[in-house]
């Protein structure tokens, strides 16, 4: 998966930005706030039709515009995100408008490294399932579509809690259709968050084990309620009642990150690793997500770096920037503050194919290759 060239217009800092780009590794350099970050939020939009840092799409078209339009182009193919002030927002492929966002997702896989990564780790469990939500919604479109209909069936199920507390009634009959619901979809992802699990592991103890040395553990379980779903629900009504809110499935779930090869769950990393070791799951984490995406799909995803190598020694950043830039990764986009870093790298790294773009206030000069 290679993306040849991006044309960007209103979007956040940039007025207008045509950039052409190589197959392996295209560096971004300038001070912060320059606009690094924003390049490659724009090529995040062009996979998953949102921002990967705000979620708000109008604040993403530029101060004082009405619009803003983003366009890829891969091989012989376009790709286009163009979102206008009060209008829906529009993914084309090909030049035509894709019926629904999600008949996109998954045709330009995607793997973003960034500082916020840490909260994969700090933050909770809804961050954690949203990691894994967006790798399977990329290599399982059936797994999409489960999720979409259970986050639905869901929004239901407690808005109708909700209304009969305030009506001060009680209709099984209406609660159980959306239990139906539930049971219907949301089997279908505990099944498939476990194979997920399973063939995870162990990329991700390799990964890890590579940047965190050999003789230091590390592993993920799923953490979920193993009885089937309809008993859940049966056994919650109560508590779901008083509280209007459905208590348990999938949307509950969690996924551990431990500091024990023998799968001790007390031993998580987000209460006992120090703060290199969180780093280093998060990073093993999104590595592993590559592979795991490239054995799934049988294609290398783009890879986006931003800013993580900050508080790195000059030998640690050559040995990353020589991983991705391997036969093993695909085309990276990666953002850093200091340009003399970077050189210094390339310098040392002559057979690594590369572009190198000085970024100022939203504008992209290209400085070398």
């Amino acid at each position: 998966m290679v993306l040849d060239r991006l044309t960007l217009t209103n979007f956040k800092n940039c007025a207008e930005a045509d950039i052409d780009l190589c197959g392996n590794v295209n560096c971004f350099v300038g001070n912060n706030g320059a606009g690094k970050t924003n390049l490659l939020d724009a090529v995040y939009y062009l996979s998953f039709c949102k921002s990967y840092f705000n979620p708000v799409d109008s604040q993403n078209i530029r101060f004082g515009q009405d619009f803003f339009a983003i366009h890829g182009h891969y091989g012989d193919d376009t790709v286009s995100c163009i979102l206008r002030r009060g209008q829906p927002k529009q993914m084309r492929w090909n030049k035509k408008v894709c019926k629904t966002l999600m008949e996109h997702i998954g045709r330009l896989p995607l793997v973003i490294v960034s500082p916020s990564d840490q909260t994969l780790i700090t933050g909770g469990s809804d961050v954690r399932r949203k990691f894994v939500d967006g790798v399977l919604s990329q290599t399982d479109k059936p797994y999409l579509d489960h999720l979409v209909q259970y986050s639905k069936a869901l929004e239901q199920r407690n808005r109708l809690l909700k209304q009969m507390w305030e009506d001060r009634i009680w209709e099984e009959g209406m609660v159980q259709v959306w239990d139906e619901q539930l049971v219907r979809h949301g089997e279908y992802l505990y099944e498939r968050r476990k194979r997920f699990v399973d063939d995870f592991r162990p990329l991700f103890s390799r990964y890890y084990a590579a940047i965190a040395g050999a003789d230091e553990p590390g592993q993920i379980a799923y953490s979920y309620d193993g009885q089937p779903l309809d008993l859940q629900l049966l056994a919650s009504r109560q508590a779901d009642k008083y509280s209007q809110y459905t208590n348990v499935g999938p949307h509950k779930d969690d996924f551990l990150f431990l500091l024990s090869s023998d799968g001790d769950t007390s031993l998580t990393v987000k209460r006992f690793g120090s703060q290199g070791q969180q780093k280093s799951f998060a990073l093993a984490l999104k590595l592993a997500q590559f592979q795991y995406m490239n054995d799934c799909l049988g294609v290398k995803p783009i890879l986006l770096l931003d800013d993580i190598f900050d508080k790195l020694d000059l030998i640690r950043v050559k040995q990353l920037v020589s991983l991705v830039g391997s036969e093993r990764f695909g085309q990276v986009l990666l953002t850093d503050t200091q340009p003399g870093r970077v050189q210094a790298i390339f310098d040392e790294l002559p057979q690594l194919e590369h572009r190198v773009f000085q970024v100022q206030k939203g504008e992209f000069h290209e400085l070398g290759r």
